[in-house]
């Protein structure tokens, strides 16, 4: 929420995870329907998470923005309303200064 940093990530094509041979690694297992048609169904879906987690992301990272915006906007609300608070404040006591000066004054001219 302090701060955003945009990213940017490669989906396609996807790369093998560091420190791992991937001819070493393939040859370790055997796949039923075949490599291709396994590839073929997860790809989609893979690409289609990455997507969805990247949706996920900018909305969680809009709303962080916004509650931030919101709380700056409250802050300086209440700061205004402290200083209007202090200048009405100021001038009514001005006021009431002004009115008993006039009694007074009025008082003695008696």
């Amino acid at each position: 929420m302090i701060s955003q940093v945009p990213t940017a990530r490669q989906i396609i094509p996807a790369e093998p995870p560091e420190g791992e041979d991937t001819a070493s690694a393939s040859s370790l297992y055997e796949y039923e329907p075949g490599e291709e048609a396994i590839l073929a169904e997860l790809l989609p879906r893979s690409v289609a998470t990455q997507i969805f987690a990247a949706l996920l992301e900018n909305a969680a990272s809009e709303q962080g923005a916004r509650m931030s915006a919101m709380d700056n906007a409250t802050r300086n609300a209440g700061d205004m309303i402290d200083k209007l608070t202090t200048e009405y404040n100021r001038s009514r006591q001005a006021a009431i200064t002004k009115e008993l000066i006039e009694i007074i004054s009025g008082a003695e001219a008696l």
